[in-house]
């Protein structure tokens, strides 16, 4: 698997370059926007579980899409095998859906290039033999084992991919992309008094496997997972009612994402089924509050150096100040609003047409001490870990489950909390903003959002936030 390098090569391996696009220019003839996106993909992944290796896998696979686009209407089709014969026939399921349009019609110009590089453009698992791999895994496997004699069971998994893509457009023009991904988690079990609880941690982006293999980023990961389940056999019942909540740092900001940013995707406004619709410039949120998304930040993992359609990624100001300044961008909604791409244009493969997505989605900082925040909350929740959660585009109301939280009277931390959940809507949320923290932290690599049936990886975070009139289900008393 080390010798697989960065080697796709569509239009010398398989493809006429000139046949090629000749085979775009018509299926595209009459619409506003099309092209024709190539990918090769190859992921590794390894489990290691109950003190054995439980899964190896290795998969490689390539394929095509081909997209015409006409005012809202679409036309799509794509194929794993990548020969002049697959897009002869792709594109006649495009001219079907292209019937009756106005030949005349002018394509809109290709996005500019970009000369940015955010991220190595090398294997992830390059020059990293297999055995080392396994290796890591029991040595992982015997360090949690030996940190806290409660551990019962302790599954770790690596795991690593390389995307290579490149898009055609029917004036001629290619935008390419080498993407990679690593990752690691770890996940232990402690039992203590007859009673057992879960702790997990883990992280990545977009750099070298060989990374996460160095000790001091793999021993944090287990050491935390440690802590979490330490924190949840502590745990008591949680409150239920309405009170202020603090959100700490990074993570959660997995619950911005959520509640505000999908209802920031351009398509949703457009259409006018976001809790955010028509409301550019007014204000959204409380003063304190700037939201960014940001596909600029070199190896995160939700960066992109160009995104599926080919524009340049960027760092896009969403809410400032509380004002709703912008929408997050692909070209099609993008022209039907009469506005620029602002570089969201995603896909999860080549089998999926894109969609405005998110990137790395975050709250600016604000300039109150995270120490004077949690003094002032005289009855609440410090949540600091959260797990899956539900949300209504429409009206932005939230349903999310706790993993780590505390309850906090006068100022002071006390007892962790097991079984809460956070239920509110977005826009009332972030109007009820009372503090912002100046410690702004992004997660350490592990967001994935579905949307559509599509998944990406992302990035989340946010600074330490104080927010009133939330609701805490929870089993316990008050």
């Amino acid at each position: 698997m080390s010798e697989i390098d960065a080697t796709f090569k569509p239009f010398e391996d398989h493809l006429d370059f000139q046949k090629t696009l000749q085979i775009l220019k018509h299926a595209t003839k009459g619409t506003d926007d099309g092209e024709l996106f190539l990918e090769k993909r190859v992921s590794e992944s390894l489990v290691f579980d109950d003190q054995k290796l439980r899964q190896s896998s290795f998969n490689m696979n390539e394929g095509f899409g081909l997209r015409s686009v006409k005012g809202e209407k679409t036309g799509f089709s794509h194929s794993s095998t990548i020969s002049e014969s697959s897009i002869k026939e792709a594109s006649k399921i495009i001219e079907v859906a292209n019937l009756g349009l106005d030949q005349k019609n002018q394509l809109a110009p290709p996005p500019d290039k970009t000369n940015k590089k955010l991220y190595t453009d090398t294997n992830p698992f390059q020059d990293i033999r297999l055995k080392l791999k396994i290796d890591l895994l029991k040595q992982i496997n015997e360090y949690a084992r030996q940190l806290d004699n409660r551990v019962t069971q302790v599954t770790v998994s690596i795991s690593a991919a390389l995307q290579e893509i490149v898009i055609l457009r029917p004036e001629g023009e290619t935008f390419s992309d080498v993407r990679p991904m690593a990752r690691i988690n770890a996940s232990v079990v402690l039992e203590e008094n007859g009673r057992r609880e879960t702790g997990s941690s883990g992280g990545g982006g977009r750099y070298n496997l060989s990374r996460l293999m160095e000790e001091i980023e793999w021993q944090h990961f287990v050491c935390e997972a440690i802590r979490i389940a330490d924190v949840n056999l502590r745990a008591e019942p949680a409150p239920a009612g309405e009170m202020e909540i603090v959100l700490g740092p990074g993570w959660p900001g997995v619950m911005l994402h959520e509640a505000v940013g999908h209802g920031l995707e351009a398509d949703f406004n457009r259409k006018k089924t976001s809790a955010f619709s028509e409301l550019l410039g007014k204000e959204v949120a409380s003063k304190d509050v700037t939201v960014i998304d940001d596909g600029t930040i070199p190896h995160r993992r939700g960066s992109i150096t160009i995104d599926d359609e080919g524009t340049a990624s960027g760092r896009n100001i969403l809410i400032e100040d509380g004002k709703l300044v912008s929408y997050m961008q692909d070209r099609q909604n993008a022209r039907l609003m009469g506005v620029n791409s602002t570089g969201n244009g995603r896909r999860e493969s080549y089998a999926h047409p894109p969609m405005p997505r998110m990137t790395n989605t975050f709250m600016s900082p604000g300039s109150d001490n995270p120490q004077d925040i949690l003094s002032s909350l005289k009855d609440g929740i410090y949540a600091v870990g959260f797990s899956g959660g539900q949300v209504d585009i429409t009206n932005g109301k939230f349903v999310f489950s706790c993993t780590e939280a505390y309850r906090v009277k006068n100022g002071k931390i006390g007892a962790p909390v097991k079984g809460a959940t956070l239920i509110g809507d977005g826009p009332t949320a972030m109007k009820n903003i009372q503090a912002v923290g100046n410690d702004l932290s992004l997660d350490p690599g592990i967001g994935n959002c579905g949307k559509g049936g599509q998944w990406v990886p992302v990035g989340v975070g946010q600074p330490t936030v104080l927010i009133s009139g939330l609701t805490v289900g929870g089993i316990g008393t008050k």
